[in-house]
């Protein structure tokens, strides 16, 4: 759990995310291409590159080859896991 919240520790990591809860399955060059023209981030391929990875390692993001091309997909199941860990449904301020 603790790679998970280094992993969302970080601005570009949790813009990466966004965009792939936007629109899951995007190549590397896609995610750099939207974060350019979207969020005006001028990062290189390699320095994105390692932007997934540190979120991969966290199980935020899955990845799937198709041929030659690699394909990134957002999973939430490790925010899940988080959010089940602190319920909710007691009250915010008992008597």
């Amino acid at each position: 759990m603790a790679s998970v919240y280094r992993a969302l520790d970080d601005e570009t990591r949790r813009l990466v995310l966004d965009e792939l809860s936007a629109r899951d399955g995007q190549t590397l060059f896609e995610i750099c291409s939207v974060l350019a023209v979207r969020h005006g981030l001028s990062l290189t391929r390699q320095a994105i590159s390692q932007h997934l990875g540190v979120l991969e390692a966290a199980g935020l993001v899955v990845t799937e080859r198709r041929g030659r091309t690699k394909l990134h997909f957002f999973d939430p199941a490790p925010l899940a896991e988080i959010a089940r860990r602190w319920p909710t449904d007691s009250p915010r301020n008992p008597p």
